[in-house]
């Protein structure tokens, strides 16, 4: 890189420059060291923590709050949010606390039919339309999500370092390559120096380390759609409290009902004028929000018993132009790269799988076990999902303009998206196009649908999307009908795989950078997963019978992987095969390699013999080459 790049020439600040070591600052020797800093502790900024620390990643986390999230903010968890939250074991406090919500009711009241009516009554998440296995949205304040993410770090040795705002970063002068990072420790009112490899903004909207990564600006639209944001718990004649209900009003504009935890509701009031003038920000009061509110639920009784939490926003839908720099050593995620309405649930979702996306491929770079092109991938494929998150927000918001029928059909049109379960990538180089045999089933750049088998080891029912935790490891898992059959391919593939080299190299720094453990995991023994490889966990689905073959049977490979034997007993019909490889020829097997995220990357088709397991087997080691 040039020393005339936009990149050095924004890191070369006045406040960076080699002499501010000399004025106060510690030595090279004695400054801090991490592979990686997150700036801030919302959700995206703990979720990618948490992945790391699990990972066995050096991170360090600097918030500029005092205390963690109390009230209000992000309330709604999507289908497959908690899907991950119960691929790290941290879904049952949530789901015991947090109000689930099935159903949406839609009311209206027009100049023809003044009295405000029920029109419609639907299932939120249809199963023909999205297949959830918690088709439900979760409901519980942020700050509940933030203690359950907390609570995690700690125990696996890390924790979130507070009055600390980032300042600035810069490269480091030595030709090492990595970054200095100055933050601000407020307990002591001094500057404090940092030295990482990789810097992650998950600081808001308004991100100031996005002002590090040269264009990364955010573009799009401000509009002058206002609303106001109440949490408390109501008294109330209106009969669909405990639903979610989007209610249109003739008089007063549009009005969002939410069920929440503790008996709590949240309502979203429109508080834009009927001529789509923006109200005045010191109007937007609890008082004026309750008295909009009232007025537009009109004939039924609206009162607040008390009040937990307010908050106003004006709508606009804005991604960044850039999701990293140059380099790719400074990223942002969540609402530091996209921000749109609250109306849907999808900012803390987006922004928390943002994280997701991001922390699996710098454990992976980090520790050489992936060239460091992979970053690109991130900015790719977030964005992607970011931009199309903005189109829908924007029909959505102008939906809840248009009435009942315009928003019912904007659900219905985006629902598999609006769960989490739609957010697809396109192809590239995590994701490959299937030939014309794996056409059907489950297509790269996809998530994986939830599925059950029956665990050949133990005989426990599981779901097979969840059951290998999220350890940043990819899955290869065969798909056998016939284990007899097929062992031929099975001899061949388990002798094929040829990640001799890396498998060494990932020893090697696991042994050094060890995952992040808790108590809780003694539970979940990682080690099941990791007999054969740190990188890959292989697994078995087959549909013969339990008492046609043993163990002992198959491959040593599949031996050492006894935990991830499966028998495809308990679907049905097209069964766990069908759902995820779609239609094969009993003399054929299907091969799925998925992502550490649990986005399907590639899956093929071959034969039963020996010859097509080993190209079955170098097919998967061109893949995990990642573009090498």
């Amino acid at each position: 890189m040039s020393v005339a790049s936009p990149f050095q020439t924004k890191l070369s600040s006045p406040t960076m420059s080699p002499s501010a070591i000399n004025e106060g600052f510690p030595s090279p020797s004695t400054i801090p060291t991490t592979t990686v800093v997150v700036v801030g502790a919302g959700p995206s900024g703990l979720m990618l923590t948490n992945n790391l620390i699990r990972y066995g990643t050096p991170v360090t986390l600097l918030d500029d709050r005092p205390t963690a999230t109390s009230t209000g903010k992000a309330d709604g968890l999507q289908p497959k949010t908690i899907e991950t939250l119960k691929q790290l074991r941290l879904s049952d406090e949530l789901l015991r606390n947090g109000a689930k919500v099935y159903d949406i009711c839609f009311w209206e009241s027009t100049t023809h039919s003044p009295t405000l009516t029920r029109t419609s009554r639907q299932t939120h998440y249809p199963d023909h339309l999205v297949g959830a296995s918690d088709p439900y949205i979760l409901l519980a304040h942020q700050g509940m999500l933030e203690d359950v993410l907390i609570k995690d770090i700690e125990e696996r040795g890390g924790y979130v370092q507070r009055n600390s705002p980032f300042v600035s970063v810069s490269k480091t002068q030595d030709g090492s390559g990595e970054l200095e990072v100055i933050y601000n420790d407020n307990t002591t009112d001094t500057k404090k120096i940092i030295r990482t490899k990789y810097l992650v903004g998950c600081d808001g909207a308004r991100s100031k380390v996005r002002d590090f990564i040269p264009g990364a600006q955010l573009e799009g639209e401000m509009s002058n759609a206002s609303w106001g944001v109440l949490d408390g718990v109501i008294d109330t004649d209106f009969p669909d409290l405990w639903s979610k209900v989007a209610v249109r009003s003739h008089t007063a504009g549009s009005i969002l009902w939410i069920p929440r935890e503790r008996g709590m509701t949240r309502l979203y009031v429109e508080l834009s004028s009927t001529d789509g003038e923006r109200v005045d920000r010191a109007k937007a009061t609890p008082e004026y929000v309750i008295a909009r509110a009232r007025e537009a639920m009109q004939p039924f009784r609206l009162e607040w018993k008390e009040i937990e939490w307010f908050g106003n926003y004006v709508v606009g839908q804005r991604v960044a132009r850039r999701f990293s720099d140059p380099d790719n050593q400074i990223f942002i995620a969540g609402d530091a790269g996209h921000v749109h309405s609250a109306l849907a649930a999808q900012g803390a979702n987006t922004s928390m799988h943002d994280s997701v996306n991001l922390a699996w491929k710098l454990n992976l770079v980090a520790r050489n076990l992936a060239p460091a092109s992979l970053l690109n991938t991130y900015s790719d494929e977030r964005r992607k999902i970011a931009n199309d998150l903005i189109a829908f927000d924007a029909g959505h918001v102008a939906a809840f303009e248009k009435g009942e029928a315009a928003l019912a059909r904007n659900f219905e049109e985006n629902i598999r998206f609006i769960s989490g379960v739609g957010a697809e990538y396109d192809t590239g180089v995590l994701t490959k196009s299937a030939d014309g045999k794996a056409k059907s089933g489950i297509q790269a750049g996809t998530l994986t649908r939830p599925a059950k088998v029956t665990r050949y080891i133990d005989a426990n029912l599981v779901d097979l999307q969840l059951d290998i935790p999220m350890m940043g490891q990819f899955k290869v898992v065969l798909f056998v009908g016939d284990v007899v059959g097929g062992k031929w391919f099975l001899e061949g593939f388990c002798g094929g795989v040829g990640l001799d080299r890396m498998d060494s190299v990932a020893r090697e720094s696991y042994k050094k950078c060890p995952r992040g453990v808790s108590d809780g995991d003694k539970y979940f023994p990682l080690e099941r997963y990791t007999t054969v490889s740190e990188v890959v966990t292989y697994g078995l689905v087959t549909r013969s019978q339990k008492r046609e073959f043993e163990l002992g049977d198959l491959p040593e490979l599949l031996q050492k992987s006894r935990w991830t034997v499966y028998l495809d007993d308990v679907e049905g019909g097209e069964g766990c095969t069908g759902k995820w490889m779609g239609e094969m020829e009993r003399d054929q097997v299907g091969v799925m390699v998925v992502r550490p995220d649990g986005y399907v990357g590639a899956k093929g088709v071959w034969g039963w013999s020996e010859e097509e397991g080993s190209r079955a087997a170098q097919w998967v080691g061109e893949y995990l080459a990642l573009g090498k």
